[in-house]
């Protein structure tokens, strides 16, 4: 193959293919039809001389060939239509469709908001959540296999602040502090909580992993102490219906309380030991920092959590609330 004689055109088409892992999506925000986005891929597959897409049930899944070459193809993509482009773009109009990647928590407190302005202001975007089930988001940032990460990447973020050359962008949103959760009415939620009270509580984790072993167990050894962990589960829902209704204890960053669909029912205290601040953090690959729908996201996502914090209950008015409900 020369690349003299490559049609350009099949790489949008790979492109859109891509993101959307399916040919009937893909078609449609390509305004084609699905036999002609086949018939495009089937002449870049020629071109290329690998297969590129395998049908599956649920889509088309892509070769390693295929994994590989997206990050070129995007990156080229949108540094084409920033020079073409660069001061044409009407959010009203844009036709986009982004995959982001976030904690089931951090989705139920955002995407409401997120989604009332998408409808307000660019009803041509569409949002393709995934889930997010690792500290370690940046291989799906290079693979292309989203769009943006956010969420709480304490080692990314530290190493992102120095390092030189990473393709990996981000920013920070919020910044909070982690606190003990328990039902209302728990024994441990009548006084300040004490550290022999808490170590010997049973505790439950959030881990996506399923390791019995966290944050907190790490700032407990440094102080000789230890705590039985219960339970394990991936998902801060399911964390708040369950310590809602037992006896378990857990360690939640304070703002996301609200999205474990049991805050009413639900009472925190400070934490008897020291833990660093969980921060927010957004994070996304350089192809995709020029692209003016996806700047347009970013600036969305800045200013919901401008938003948020200013609705976050300070916290002398959080604990003397808990306090006359405990």
């Amino acid at each position: 193959m020369s690349f003299l004689t490559l049609d350009l055109n099949l790489l949008r088409v790979f492109d859109a293919v891509m993101t959307e892992q399916n040919l009937t999506r893909a078609a449609g925000h390509l305004a084609m039809t699905q036999p002609a986005v086949s018939n495009a891929i089937k002449r870049l597959r020629e071109s290329l001389g690998d297969e590129l897409l395998i049908r599956t049930a649920y889509g088309v899944k892509p070769t390693p060939r295929a994994e590989a070459l997206w990050p070129a193809v995007r990156q080229a993509l949108a540094a084409l239509e920033a020079a073409v482009m660069p001061e044409t773009f009407d959010v009203s109009k844009a036709q986009a469709t982004f995959r982001l990647a976030m904690a089931d928590a951090t989705a139920a407190l955002w995407l409401p908001s997120l989604v009332r302005s998408i409808e307000k202001e660019a009803p041509g975007v569409n949002i393709r959540m995934v889930p997010l089930t690792t500290r370690e988001p940046r291989p799906m940032l290079l693979r292309g296999d989203i769009d943006l990460a956010v969420g709480f990447f304490p080692g990314v973020a530290a190493q992102l602040s120095y390092e030189t050359g990473s393709p990996i962008r981000h920013e920070r949103l919020y910044s909070g502090e982690y606190v003990a959760v328990m039902r209302k009415n728990h024994p441990l939620a009548k006084d300040k909580l004490e550290l022999d009270a808490y170590c010997k509580a049973d505790h439950l984790l959030v881990s996506f992993s399923g390791r019995a072993h966290g944050l907190v167990d790490e700032a407990l050894a440094q102080i000789g102490r230890e705590r039985r962990i219960l339970l394990t589960v991936n998902q801060f829902f399911t964390a708040g219906r369950v310590v809602a209704n037992s006896d378990l204890v857990t360690v939640l960053p304070r703002h996301l309380i609200a999205s474990t669909g049991a805050a009413d029912t639900l009472v925190w205290r400070e934490l008897p030991f020291q833990l660093p601040a969980v921060h927010l953090d957004m994070l996304w690959h350089e192809r995709d920092g020029r692209s003016p729908a996806h700047r347009w996201l970013r600036k969305n996502l800045e200013q919901l959590s401008v938003t948020a914090q200013k609705t976050l209950p300070q916290k002398s008015e959080m604990s003397e609330k808990m306090e006359k409900i405990a």
